[in-house]
This record gives C-alpha cells, sequence and structure tokens, in this order.
C-alpha cells in the first residue's frame, strides 16, 4: 500500500514537517510494510521557504533585516539551483531559463504576523521593509529569479516598505526625506522618487498568491486582512483613505496612465498581504503574479506523489469553509486519482452541512481535539493529539 502524507501547518501548534512526520510515525508503527512518503505542504505563509528548498536540494541562507516593526533579526531565504526547478513549475514560473539561481523568499521570515506578540499587532507601524531587503539581498547576491511568497504578512502598507528598502526614496514638504514608511507616517509624504535606482536592480519576480482580493473595497486588503492584525474598527476608512493615496502615488511614479488606475487596483492579487504584491507589481517591470498552489504543487512534484498514492492523509489545524477555497489540503484532495482514499485530520472541523468536497466522505474527516479540551493545551499537545487520531483511525 503506497502512502502519500501531506499536511499543512497546524497554526500555533505544529509545523507541517512535524504533523507529517507524526503522522508518518504513526502509521509506520502499526502497518510497516506500508510505503510511505511525506510531502509537508504550504500556502505561502510560514514553512514557504525551508519546505520549498529542502524539497528541491537547496541550501538555506541568512541575511540581517528589520522585522515588521523595524527591529533588527535575522531572516532566512533559499537559493535552489535552476536545474532542480522541475520543467513544470518553470512553465508556470514563466521562466524560461534552466540555469541560473532561484531565490525562494516568504513574507512570514521577515514581515511576518507571527512574530509579533497580540500587542504589538498594528498595521499603521508594520512596514514590509524587511521583505525587501531579502529580495534586494538575493539579487546583490546573484540570483537570477525570485519567487516571494505571499502570506503571513504583518503589514498593510502596499508594499511601500519594500519598495523603500530596494531603493524608492520618499520626501516630505520641506524636501526632507521621509523614512521608515510605515503608514503612520505616510501624512508626511509629498512625493515619491528612486524608480531609476529601483528598475536596474529588478531581476524576474514571481508572486505566489492564491488570494483574488483587490486592494481596497469592501473585499480589499484592509477591509478583510486588517482586522487580523490588530486594525481597530475605527480606523478602517482613515487606513482605506491613506491607502487608495499611496496606491495612486505609485502608479504615478511608474509612469501609468491615470485612465489604467482603477484597472490595476481591482485586480486580482492586489489585496494579498497588505497590498505587497500591488506595489512591487506596479514598480518591478518584471514582477507578475503566479497562482500559489500551483506553483507549490509543481515545484514539490505532488502529481507524481498522488498518482502513486492509494491512501493520502492531509489536513491543517482548522478544516473549514475557508479551507475550501484555494487552500492546500482541499486542493491536494482535488488532484487525487479516484481511487485514492483521502483522509483529513485536523485540531477542528467546522464545516456546514454538505460543504465536504465532494469525494471526501464523514468518517474520513476527523478532528483530533477532544470536544472538551482547551484550546490552549490543544495547541500544546498537539502532535500528539494527531499520532493518536491516526493510530485510533488505522488500527487494524
Amino acid at each position: 500500500m503506497r502512502v502519500l502524507v501531506a499536511f499543512d501547518k497546524f497554526k500555533d501548534s505544529m509545523s507541517a514537517d512535524v504533523a507529517c512526520e507524526r503522522a508518518a510515525q504513526a502509521l509506520s508503527e502499526l502497518l510497516p510494510e506500508w510505503e510511505i512518503e511525506t510531502a509537508p505542504l504550504t500556502d505561502g505563509g510560514e514553512g514557504f521557504v525551508r519546505i520549498l528548498t529542502t524539497s528541491l536540494g537547496g541550501e538555506l541562507v541568512e541575511a540581517p533585516v528589520n522585522d515588521a516593526l523595524g527591529r533588527e533579526t535575522t531572516a532566512v531565504y533559499g537559493r535552489v539551483d535552476m536545474t532542480q526547478v522541475p520543467p513544470a513549475a518553470l512553465r508556470i514560473l514563466r521562466l524560461g531559463q534552466s540555469s541560473g539561481t532561484l531565490a525562494v523568499i516568504g513574507m512570514a521570515e521577515a514581515s511576518g504576523l507571527e512574530a509579533l506578540r497580540p500587542e504589538e499587532r498594528d498595521p499603521w507601524q508594520a512596514t514590509t521593509y524587511g521583505t525587501g531587503q531579502l529580495i534586494r539581498h538575493a539579487n546583490e547576491s546573484g540570483a537570477t529569479a525570485v519567487l516571494l511568497g505571499l502570506g503571513g504578512s504583518a503589514s498593510n502598507d502596499c508594499g511601500l516598505g519594500a519598495l523603500e528598502a530596494m531603493g524608492v526614496l520618499a520626501y516630505a514638504h520641506d524636501h526632507q526625506p521621509v523614512r521608515n514608511l510605515a503608514p503612520a507616517k505616510w501624512n508626511r509624504i509629498a512625493s515619491l522618487g528612486g524608480l531609476y535606482n529601483l528598475k536596474s536592480k529588478s531581476v524576474p519576480l514571481r508572486l505566489a498568491c492564491d488570494v483574488a482580493n483587490p486592494l481596497l473595497g469592501p473585499n480589499g486588503a484592509t477591509a478583510v486582512y486588517g482586522p487580523q492584525k490588530g486594525l481597530k474598527p475605527v480606523d478602517f476608512d482613515r487606513l482605506e483613505r491613506a491607502m487608495a493615496k499611496t496606491a495612486d502615488r505609485l502608479l504615478g511614479l511608474a509612469g501609468i496612465p491615470e485612465t489604467a488606475f482603477a484597472a490595476r487596483k481591482t485586480e486580482p492579487g492586489a489585496g494579498a498581504a497588505g497590498g505587497i504584491g500591488f506595489g512591487l507589481r506596479t514598480l518591478l517591470p518584471n514582477a507578475a503574479f503566479v497562482p500559489g498552489f500551483e506553483t507549490v504543487a509543481a515545484l514539490l512534484r505532488l502529481d507524481d506523489k498522488t498518482r502513486r498514492a492509494d491512501i493520502i492523509l492531509t489536513g491543517e489545524g482548522k478544516f473549514d469553509e475557508s479551507s475550501l477555497h484555494g487552500k492546500a489540503p482541499a486542493k491536494l484532495i482535488e488532484q487525487a486519482r479516484g481511487e485514492a482514499a483521502v483522509w483529513v485530520f485536523a485540531g477542528r472541523v467546522a464545516l456546514p452541512a454538505g460543504r465536504r468536497p465532494p469525494r471526501l466522505s464523514a468518517d474520513r474527516v476527523v478532528a483530533i481535539t477532544p470536544e472538551n479540551m482547551p484550546l490552549d493545551v490543544a495547541l500544546q499537545r498537539g502532535p500528539e493529539l494527531l499520532e493518536a487520531a491516526v493510530h485510533r483511525h488505522f488500527r487494524a
């Protein structure tokens, strides 16, 4: 029997790697004759860099950066020999070359929400500067292309912080520079510059993203994701207006005709990760969105792995309605061949009645957390709860 164990992370409990390891361990103890393959999943947030770089045989590189609040820290990105990138992934990334180096960068590494304590989360103060530092570091270290995973961000800054790290300059009305361009400082900005320097250092940049939100409006970055990042309801309108004004400034700096402003701001993905995709795509001529899961699946060769599997185990921290809208476990289920038996193990299951994927039976969607267990205890005991659940359901 061939088994594929492919979990996403269980947020605040265990990484995708740990989840795969514990589930595979439980299966191998029960059924040592089974052939078990693991493939940790990632949605562009936490784990994106390590999972992809390790799978492709690349190396992890440390770089000094600033976190979302401007504090000095160290972040990691991956360097992968382009010859190790599967042809299917090169096609999705629209990279013709089969030589050179692909840098794999994740927003969560330098500008991540999870790195901040709950009381520190504030989109007025958070920027993507550290992510820009990583892109610049990769470019200056000889990368011939960059893949950026848009996920897990703490910011809502149109990518202006990242652009600042890469060469964009801001000036006040008195022509003095404005630095550390968090949204709280945007009211001091009179003009932006430095674009020529930015373009001269650009390599192909691919923005991996499955989020289709526009930049502004009721489905935009501020409305949908701002509250998760600490935005208070009373501040929504003010930040939304600031985002709109900054977006227009970036479009103007890039020389985009005003008649095209609305289309660029409503482009699917413009609102992902606080608008960083919008900012980078506006000012970097070689930047383009690519589908997140499709890219990850091609890099991990998931098609081959699902094709070989008789049984697939997948899951994440919470399997609910949002899981069915582009998240990795649900996408994996869609890829499974018809005869394969698919199981989902999740910290919690909260699917509306009748909203399971068509090929997923109710008895194979398993909540690993006992009903009366407090959340903090469940998060702490996640690995053992997953292992116990797999034991329970596969015991002969």
